[in-house]
């Protein structure tokens, strides 16, 4: 009984967490409610404080959350990877994101253009040693020739912004499109530039 109602926990969980996504990242923080989201996840509005306590206790799990799975593509880039496989799929998976979770990366763009409020210990401390560790891999391959040199620390607020301006201006780029919403073939070309932009700044284009 107890896996059924483990189940049980982690789906109700996980419905929050992504109707959270989609009321803060169109409400912002200020303007959204526990029971906006509720509703949104088609729970009871007891459910949301049973299983994270308050609207702010729900924002930063939203938040971190963005934060970690940002995170796990980095993995790739290590010493001994291809310097251009690694890259390409790291702006890949990147891009993929963008795509399948523009509201993550909505909500996590206006808490950081408020001064990080929530954020800011995290940025500070995960975030900068995650960098901090892959711009050592990222100079370790030019140093042995296997890439051109470039700033990796700024490499990778390159391709954050290029890769997030999908979801996070999507509006801008449907409408220089002419789209009323970007299709799977939009995202396919986007994804296509990107990488091949990121690759030939790095020499392995």
């Amino acid at each position: 009984m107890e896996p059924i109602k483990g189940q049980i926990r982690q789906a109700n969980r996980e419905l929050i967490l992504s109707a959270a996504n989609s009321v803060f990242a169109r409400a912002g923080f200020s303007g959204a409610t526990t029971a906006a989201i509720a509703e949104a996840a088609g729970l009871p509005k007891a459910n949301v404080h049973y299983y994270f306590g308050s609207k702010e206790q729900l924002y930063r799990e939203v938040l971190a959350r963005t934060l970690r799975d940002w995170l796990v593509p980095m993995d790739g880039l290590v010493p001994e990877a291809d310097p251009r496989s690694a890259l390409e799929a790291y702006v890949r998976e990147k891009m993929a994101m963008s795509a399948l979770h523009p509201s993550a990366s909505q909500v996590f763009a206006n808490e950081l253009l408020h001064g990080a409020p929530v954020l800011g210990d995290l940025i500070r401390t995960e975030l900068r040693e995650a960098v901090r560790n892959k711009a050592a891999v990222i100079d370790g391959w030019i140093s042995a020739g296997r890439m051109a040199p470039v700033d990796a620390t700024h490499l990778f607020f390159t391709i954050w912004a290029a890769t997030q301006t999908y979801a996070d201006f999507d509006v801008q780029v449907r409408s220089v499109l002419g789209r009323k919403r970007l299709t799977a073939r939009d995202h396919a070309r986007a994804t296509d530039h990107v990488v091949s932009f990121v690759l030939r700044g790095c020499g392995l284009g």
